[in-house]
């Protein structure tokens, strides 16, 4: 494992220069000295995430256990496709009628 000021060492400000110049953005200096420091700092705490996960431990999404919440699906009284268009601003051949929204019509 490396330790954490071997990680945050990797981080140079040449190393955030060229990954600016990649991905094509414009930084200054303070944001280039800015961005190295935390770049550091975030290898550092993923060093030290890295020295805990171990086979033993188990990976985890949450905290807590979670489960869903779910009720039987039951039929029950729907509305009728009348009752449903009832109130639509334009419907056409039993169904809502919409502009079309990719210029052209389907």
């Amino acid at each position: 494992m490396p330790e954490p000021s071997a990680a945050s060492s990797e981080i140079t400000a040449e190393t955030v220069q060229h990954l600016a110049g990649l991905a094509r953005i414009a930084l200054t200096d303070s944001e280039v000295s800015s961005l190295t420091s935390e770049l550091g700092s975030i290898l550092t705490n993923i060093a030290k995430v890295s020295e805990v996960a171990t086979p033993e431990v188990p990976a985890t999404s949450h905290p807590i256990p979670l489960s869903n919440v779910t009720r039987p699906d039951e039929v029950s009284d729907v509305l009728t496709q009348e009752q449903a268009l009832m109130n639509a601003p334009d419907a056409a051949e039993g169904m809502f009628r919409v502009s079309s929204i990719l210029g052209e019509e389907q």
